[in-house]
């Protein structure tokens, strides 16, 4: 029996909700078991030890909206990836946005969402978007996701004071670690980096796997943004 992930929708205007309700229970390993309006009702929902989330269950996946009144939506992706626990882990979580957020959504990426998505996205990139997130073994749509990085990097200050310290966890990849995270942050997949490198897909999971230990990052989304701070892969090459 396939496996049914659980979402959480948060975005403060109803009829979007509603809608992105309507999408995702349109299909038979997906369903919403969570809306919220607002950053408030979200971290409620979602912390382990509130009796609301002991009520609900886990949550998988969380669509979260950025721009909302009170608690926004990167404070909100804080404060639940903060309170996961090994036993309770935090969902992984895919920031709503439109481009001119740049900066804040790579906020949240480093307070620990596991990826983004354009508000105005077809809903098929939605619902691979909501898939791909919980396998969490490869970057959501590939070619957007370069694209918004490359943006969001470019549109940051010169000076970043994390990247002293990315540049000494970059220094510890091996050089094929090093060759696997450049093919990362330019949208490649496990079978396609696999096929680049001429090595089994399985090799490159293991791979991954270290370089995500190494760099101390959530998951790929994270490591990619490293990649392209610490320069070694420079937007538009």
């Amino acid at each position: 029996m396939t496996e049914t992930i659980r979402v959480g929708v948060v975005d403060d205007q109803q009829l979007v909700r509603a809608g992105f309700r309507l999408v995702i229970d349109s299909q038979p390993d997906l369903s919403v078991v969570l809306e919220a309006g607002d950053g408030v009702q979200a971290v409620q929902a979602l912390t382990p030890t509130t009796a609301q989330a002991q009520v609900l269950g886990p949550v998988d996946v969380v669509l979260m909206d950025v721009r909302m009144p009170g608690l926004d939506g990167l404070a909100a992706t804080e404060r639940i990836v903060a309170a996961g626990t090994p036993e309770h882990p935090a969902p992984r979580i895919i920031v709503l946005t439109t481009f001119d957020l740049d900066e804040y959504v790579l906020s949240a990426i480093r307070a620990g969402a596991s990826g983004f998505l354009l508000k105005d996205a077809p809903p098929e990139d939605m619902l691979e978007a909501i898939r791909t997130v919980h396998r969490g073994d490869a970057v959501i749509a590939p070619s957007s996701t370069r694209r918004l990085l490359e943006h969001l990097v470019t549109a940051l200050p010169a000076e970043q004071p994390q990247t002293a310290a990315a540049q000494e966890q970059l220094a510890s990849l091996t050089e094929r670690e090093r060759e696997v995270l450049v093919l990362m942050a330019r949208g490649r997949s496990n079978t396609e980096i696999g096929s680049d490198l001429f090595v089994a897909e399985a090799t490159v999971k293991t791979h991954v796997g270290r370089i995500l230990a190494k760099l101390g990052a959530r998951d790929r989304v994270q490591a990619v943004v490293v990649a392209y701070e610490t320069g070694l892969v420079v937007p538009g090459a």
